[in-house]
C-alpha cells in the first residue's frame, strides 16, 4: 500500500511578513509618565533602548533607538519622540488559532526529521496528508462547517504576505473556503484551498482575550465526546506514526532521543513560533512543555491518534525492512557490543515465537484488536532472552563459564577467542556508568525556561521580560566568575549511542568473539550447553490491571539487573516495560512450561481445599 499523496508541503508558512523596524533618534517632548510600580519618575534607558525605571529597575513597553549609548548617560531622561514613532502594528501580534500552532510545531518538528535524513516524502505527503485528515475528523478545517471561535472575526490586512520570506509551504490554512468533507484528505493542489490571510487583531479584541490565539480558551474548554485535541506530545504522535508509515529507520526510541538531544522541536516548542505569533495565557497550558516525553506515554498516544484518524493497515513490514526484529537486533547486539555469532540464536527465537510474521508486525488501526508492536523493546527482549538461554543469568552459571573462557583464552591467544562474559561485564559497566552519569548531568543543567517568556497578559508582559532579563544577566554575570567552559562540539546525529569499533574507544570489542564454549553440537544442529532456564514471571497480573506483571529488583539476580538496566537506558524506557516484554515473550517460547506451572499451581490449591 502506498501513502496517500497530497502534491504539496504542510501548509502554513507565509504566516509572517515581518515589517522593517524605522528607527527614530529624535528627543522630543518630556517624557513624564509615573512609573507604573513605584509612582517615579526617573528612567533610564537599556541597551535595547527600552526605558526603565532607575528606582526599581521596572521596565516599560516604550523604547527609543539609541545609536550610541554612550552618549546618553543613565540618569534622568527629560524628553521622548512623542507622535512621531508610531507603536509597531506588530506589537499586539497576529490573529492566530490553536491548530495553526501545533502545524508550526509539526512542520519544524518534520523539517528537523529531514535534516536527520528522513525522506522528504514524510513531511510533503504522509505527515501533510495525517494533519490535513486531524483537521477535517476534528472539524476545525477542510469541513463544511468547521469550529469557529465565538463572537469574533478578523479583519483581513491589506498586505499580501503570499510574497513573504516564508515561501507558501507555511500557510494558514483557511476554514472558509474548504471543500466538502467527501473526500477532503486525498485532495489533489488544483482542489488545497488558498491560502487565509493573516489578520491583525483590534486592541478591544486583544484586551477581551486571556490568550495570545484567537481561539485559546475556547480550545482548552471544549471538551466533546469522540473528540482528540491535540497536545504537543501527540505531535510526536504523529511524526513517528509517519514515520512508521515510510517504514524509516527510526524507532520510537530514537525519536525521543533525538528530542532529549534538542535535535527536534519539543520542549517548550513554542519557541519556534514566528516572533508575530504572541503566546501567553491560556497558551501556555497548550504549547508550554517542561518535561521530558516517555516512551509508554507517546506510544499510547500514537494508537488513539491512529484510531481517531481511522486510518488504514499501515505498509507491510517485512523481512528487509528495518523494523523487523531481526534486522533491530544486529544493531542493538552490535550496541551493547556482543557477539556477533548471537544473531543466528536471535533469528531462531523470531522464528520460533512468531514475531516476525508480516501480519504480526504490521500496524493496523481499524483491527478489531488495534495494537501495533513495540519493535525496538521487543528486539531488545530478544536479546536479554538469548542471553539467559546461554548463561542462565542466576549470578552463578555465567561467571562458572567466565572462568572456562578465560582459561580457554589465556592457552589459545592466536585463536579467535571465546566469549568472557566476566570480562565483557566490566567493560561494559565501566562504559555505562560513565554514560550515565554525563547523561544525568546534561538532564540536570539543562535550562528549561526559553529566551521567549511566557506571561499571562500583555499587562504581565513587561514583569515577564524583565525577569527574563535579569535572569540572563545573573547567568552571564555567574559564568564570567567561574570561567567560561570550552564548548563541547557537538556530535551529529547517529542510531548508535554506544561505539565500540573506533580507533579512540580504548575498549576491547567482542564482536569477534565466538560461543564455541557455550554450543555443542547435537546431529546438524547446535544448542545451548545450558539446559535450565528460569521464567521472568509465573503469573501476569489480570486483565483490568494498567500492566502485564509487577517488577521487583530484590526478585531477580543481579546479572539479569544489569542488563535489563543497560537496555532500558539505551531505549530510554522503565526497566519494569522491558521486563514486561521480555516475560510476554518467553511466554510465547516456552508456552508448554507456562501451562505447567499453571496446572500444578491449580492442583495445589485444590490439596488445600
Amino acid at each position: 500500500m502506498t501513502p496517500p499523496t497530497l502534491g504539496r508541503t504542510l501548509p502554513h508558512q507565509s504566516l509572517i511578513k515581518k515589517v522593517p523596524y524605522r528607527p527614530t533618534c529624535h528627543l522630543m517632548k518630556a517624557f513624564t509618565d509615573r512609573c507604573s510600580q513605584c509612582a517615579a519618575v526617573s528612567w533610564g534607558l537599556t541597551d535595547e533602548g527600552k526605558y526603565y525605571c532607575t528606582s526599581c529597575h521596572n521596565v516599560t513597553d516604550r523604547s527609543e533607538e539609541v545609536v550610541s549609548t554612550a552618549v546618553i548617560p543613565n540618569t534622568k531622561i527629560n524628553s521622548i519622540s512623542r507622535g512621531l514613532r508610531q507603536r509597531s502594528k506588530h506589537e499586539k501580534g497576529w490573529d492566530w488559532y490553536v491548530c495553526e500552532g501545533f502545524q508550526c510545531i509539526l512542520y519544524h518538528q518534520a523539517e528537523a526529521l529531514e535534516t536527520l535524513g528522513v525522506s522528504p516524502e514524510l513531511k510533503n505527503e504522509v505527515l501533510h496528508s495525517f494533519w490535513k485528515r486531524y483537521l477535517q475528523k476534528s472539524k476545525q478545517a477542510y469541513c463544511k462547517n468547521p469550529v469557529r471561535t465565538s463572537g469574533r472575526k478578523a479583519k483581513v490586512l491589506e498586505d499580501n504576505l503570499q510574497s513573504s520570506d516564508w515561501g507558501s509551504d507555511f500557510e494558514l490554512l483557511s476554514d472558509t473556503t474548504c471543500p466538502p468533507e467527501s473526500g477532503a484528505e486525498f485532495q489533489s493542489d488544483s482542489q488545497t484551498p488558498k491560502p487565509f490571510p493573516a489578520t491583525k487583531r483590534s486592541s478591544k479584541s486583544a484586551a477581551s482575550v486571556c490568550s495570545g490565539s484567537v481561539d485559546g480558551v475556547e480550545y482548552s474548554e471544549r471538551k466533546e465526546k469522540g473528540l482528540l485535541k491535540m497536545t504537543v506530545p501527540r505531535t510526536l504522535a504523529l511524526c513517528y506514526l509517519s514515520l512508521l508509515w515510510q517504514r524509516e529507520t527510526i524507532t520510537l526510541s530514537d525519536l525521543l532521543r533525538f528530542v532529549e538531544e534538542d535535535r527536534i522541536p519539543y520542549i517548550n516548542a513554542f519557541k519556534v513560533f514566528p516572533e508575530e505569533m504572541k503566546v501567553y495565557g491560556r497558551d501556555k497550558g497548550i504549547f508550554a512543555v517542561e518535561s521530558w516525553p516517555d516512551y509508554e506515554d507517546i506510544y499510547k498516544n500514537m494508537i488513539e491518534v491512529a484510531v481517531f484518524l481511522d486510518l488504514p493497515r499501515f505498509p507491510d513490514i517485512t523481512e528487509d525492512c528495518y523494523l523487523h526484529p531481526n534486522t533491530l537486533c544486529m544493531k542493538y547486539l552490535l550496541e551493547v557490543n556482543l557477539p556477533e555469532e548471537m544473531y543466528t540464536l536471535t533469528c531462531q527465537v523470531v522464528k520460533l515465537t512468531g514475531i516476525g510474521e508480516v501480519d504480526f508486525l504490521t500496524f493496523d488501526p481499524i483491527a478489531k484488536m488495534t495494537r501495533t508492536v513495540k519493535h525496538d523493546v521487543q528486539a531488545v527482549a530478544v536479546i536479554v532472552l538469548v542471553l539467559k538461554l546461554l548463561f542462565l543469568l542466576d549470578d552463578k552459571l555465567e561467571w562458572s563459564y567466565s572462568d572456562l573462557a578465560e582459561a580457554y583464552n589465556e592457552g589459545h591467544k592466536e585463536e579467535t577467542p571465546q566469549f568472557d562474559f566476566r570480562k565483557w561485564y566490566q567493560v561494559m559497566k565501566k562504559t555505562f556508568d560513565e554514560k550515565r552519569r554525563k547523561w544525568e548531568e546534561a538532564r540536570a543543567k539543562y535550562v528549561w525556561k526559553t529566551k521567549r517568556p511566557l506571561y499571562r497578559s500583555h499587562i504581565d508582559k513587561s514583569v515577564a521580560y524583565k525577569r527574563r532579563e535579569m535572569v540572563e544577566n545573573l547567568q552571564k554575570q555567574f559564568s564570567a566568575l567561574i570561567g567560561s567552559a570550552p564548548e563541547v562540539e557537538r556530535q551529529a546525529p547517529s542510531s548508535f549511542q554506544l561505539n565500540w569499533t573506533g580507533e579512540d574507544t580504548g575498549s576491547p570489542c567482542f564482536h569477534g568473539h565466538s560461543l564455541q564454549g557455550l554450543l555443542i553440537s547435537k546431529g546438524q544442529a547446535l544448542i545451548t550447553k545450558n539446559s535450565l532456564y528460569w521464567l521472568s514471571t509465573h503469573k501476569f497480573c489480570k486483565s483490568y490491571c494498567k500492566h502485564v506483571t509487577t517488577y521487583e529488583e530484590s526478585n531477580f539476580s543481579l546479572s539479569y539487573q544489569f542488563i535489563l538496566n543497560i537496555f532500558s537506558f539505551l531505549l530510554r524506557i522503565k526497566t519494569s516495560a522491558l521486563h514486561e516484554e521480555v516475560s510476554l515473550l518467553e511466554k510465547k517460547l516456552f508456552e508448554k512450561k507456562y501451562n505447567e506451572s499453571k496446572r500444578s499451581s491449580r492442583s495445589k490449591k485444590v490439596r488445600r481445599h
